[in-house]
C-alpha cells in the first residue's frame, strides 16, 4: 500500500494581529499631539508590564523630555491665542466706545422726528388749520408752513448725518467683531483641552516622582547667576530672572509666584520696561537677532525648529529657564537642547 503524501493545509495561516484591525480614531488637528502623548503613555506602561521590568532612570528621563516637547507647543499656542484675543477685544471695545455716543445722538434725533410724525398723525391737520385761521395774512400763513417744513427737514438731515457716521464706524468694527468671534471660538477649543493638558502633565509628573521622589533632580543654581551684570535694562532683566530660580513651573503663568518659559522672559523684561508677547515664537520675532558669539546676559535663547521654548542667557554658557511642569525655574547649559536662534530685547 503506497504512502500518501501529507495533505497540504490550505487556507490556514498564522493568527492575525488583533491590534492591526482596530481602526485608528480620528482626532482634530489640535488634539493630534495630545493623542500621541496618551499613546506614548500606554506604550510605556504596557511594555513595562509585559517585560515585568521597570524602565531605567535614563529611559524615563528621555521619555519625559520627548513627551514634554510634544506638549509644550500646544501650551505656547494657547498663550499666543490668549494674547491675540486680549488685543482684539481692546480694539473692538475702543470702537464700541466711539460708536456709543453716536448711537445715543441718533436715538435722540429719531425721537424728535418720531414726535413730529405722531403730532402729524394725531392732529397736525387741525394744527395747520388753526395756523391758517390765526394768520393775519396769506403771506404769514405761508411763512409759518415753510418754517414747519424746514424744521422737519433739518431734523431728518441731522438724523441722516449721524446715522451715516454711525454706520461707517460699524462697518469698520465688523471685521474686528469677526476676529473676536474666531479667537473666542479658538479659545473655547483650547479651554476644552485644558483638562487633557493637565492630565498629561500629571502623568509626566508621576514619572518624574518615580525617578527622583519629591526631591527633584540636580542643583537649580550650579553656577553664579548672573555671571556678570551688563547694566541697563538687560541687567535689570537678568537679575530678576535669576531671582526666580526655584519658583514652580505653571503653564500659562507669568508670575509673580510661578512661570512658564515665555512667561518668565515676559516678566523679566517687563521689569526693564520692555514689553514682550507671551509666546516664544512671537518673542523671537520682536527681538533683534544676535549670534552666539555676541551673546550677553539678558539675551534670549530660542529652542527647537518651531521655537516652542525659550530661556535667558546669564553668562558663561548658562541660561535660566522655566523648563516643564514639576521642575522649578533653574539654570542649564545653553547648548542643552537644539538651539534655534538668539534674540536681544529692547
Amino acid at each position: 500500500m503506497a504512502l500518501q503524501a501529507p495533505r497540504p493545509s490550505f487556507g490556514r495561516s498564522a493568527p492575525a494581529d488583533p491590534t492591526s484591525t482596530v481602526p485608528r480614531p480620528r482626532w482634530s488637528r489640535f488634539t493630534t499631539a495630545l493623542a500621541a502623548l496618551v499613546g506614548v503613555a500606554v506604550v510605556l506602561t504596557g511594555s513595562a508590564t509585559v517585560a515585568h521590568a521597570d524602565p531605567s532612570v535614563a529611559e524615563i528621563e528621555r521619555q519625559i523630555d520627548e513627551d514634554w516637547n510634544k506638549l509644550e507647543p500646544i501650551i505656547e499656542r494657547h498663550n499666543a491665542t490668549q494674547s491675540d484675543l486680549a488685543l482684539k477685544r481692546k480694539q473692538a471695545d475702543a470702537l464700541a466706545a466711539r460708536i456709543g455716543p453716536l448711537e445715543r445722538q441718533v436715538d435722540a434725533a429719531m425721537n424728535k422726528v418720531s414726535a413730529l410724525a405722531v403730532r402729524a398723525y394725531m392732529g397736525e391737520n387741525l394744527s395747520t388749520v388753526n395756523t391758517m385761521l390765526g394768520s393775519r395774512s396769506p403771506s404769514e400763513m405761508v411763512g409759518q408752513l415753510e418754517m414747519l417744513d424746514r424744521f422737519a427737514h433739518n431734523q431728518q438731515e441731522d438724523v441722516r448725518q449721524v446715522a451715516d457716521l454711525r454706520n461707517e464706524l460699524a462697518r469698520q468694527k465688523a471685521p474686528l467683531d469677526e476676529m473676536v468671534v474666531q479667537l473666542t471660538r479658538t479659545e473655547a477649543q483650547l479651554a476644552a483641552k485644558k483638562k487633557q493638558i493637565n492630565e498629561e502633565i500629571d502623568r509626566l509628573q508621576k514619572l518624574r516622582l518615580k525617578v527622583y521622589g519629591s526631591g527633584g533632580g540636580g542643583s537649580l543654581r550650579p553656577a553664579p547667576c548672573p555671571a556678570s551684570y551688563p547694566g541697563g535694562g538687560a541687567g535689570i532683566a537678568v537679575k530678576f530672572a535669576c531671582a526666580q530660580i526655584g519658583k514652580p513651573y505653571v503653564w500659562g503663568a507669568e508670575g509673580p509666584e510661578s512661570y512658564d518659559c515665555s512667561g518668565l522672559m515676559l516678566a523679566a523684561w517687563a521689569k526693564a520696561g520692555v514689553s514682550l508677547p507671551h509666546n516664544a515664537a512671537a518673542q523671537s520675532r520682536v527681538t533683534k537677532n544676535v549670534s552666539k558669539g555676541d551673546l550677553r546676559p539678558g539675551d534670549l535663547v530660542f529652542y527647537y525648529s518651531d521655537i516652542h521654548h525659550v530661556g535667558m542667557y546669564v553668562g558663561n554658557g548658562w541660561v535660566v529657564h522655566a523648563s516643564q511642569a514639576g521642575v522649578p525655574v533653574k539654570m542649564k547649559k545653553v547648548d542643552d537642547g537644539p538651539v534655534h536662534s538668539y534674540g536681544r530685547p529692547g
